[in-house]
């Protein structure tokens, strides 16, 4: 199957969360993500919900390679979501940890992250 849209969740492999912190956050910040995409870009959406949600889960490794991401996003005008966690288990309050990016064009999203390595 061919896809035209699809998601992108960059984890930062620096905090050492663990595999059940790490599935939790990316899932905040897939939807995070969704439902800003929803709002600015509603077809985009409903066109990757039609393909079956697409998503790619990648590396990073620190909060400045995340907002050097959040910036490209910006720049593309994809809807993007940092995920800042609550504290109250492995981490300190506030500590951003993931990036979600899109749903948006394929074509899009790899200007943001095609070189990023697959988590």
């Amino acid at each position: 199957m061919s896809f035209a849209f699809k998601q992108v969740i960059a984890i930062r492999t620096d905090l050492k969360m663990s595999k059940g912190k790490t599935a939790v956050q990316v899932a905040h910040g897939s939807v995070s993500s969704y439902i800003k995409t929803k709002k600015f870009y509603p077809d985009w959406a409903e066109k990757w919900l039609s393909e079956g949600q697409k998503k790619i889960a990648v590396k990073i490794t620190s909060e400045e390679e995340m907002m050097l991401l959040a910036e490209k996003a910006r720049k593309h005008e994809i809807p993007f979501s940092i995920i800042n966690d609550a504290g109250l288990t492995q981490l300190p309050p506030g500590t951003a940890t993931v990036i979600g990016i899109g749903p948006s064009r394929e074509l899009l999203i790899d200007k943001v992250s095609k070189d990023l390595p697959l988590l």
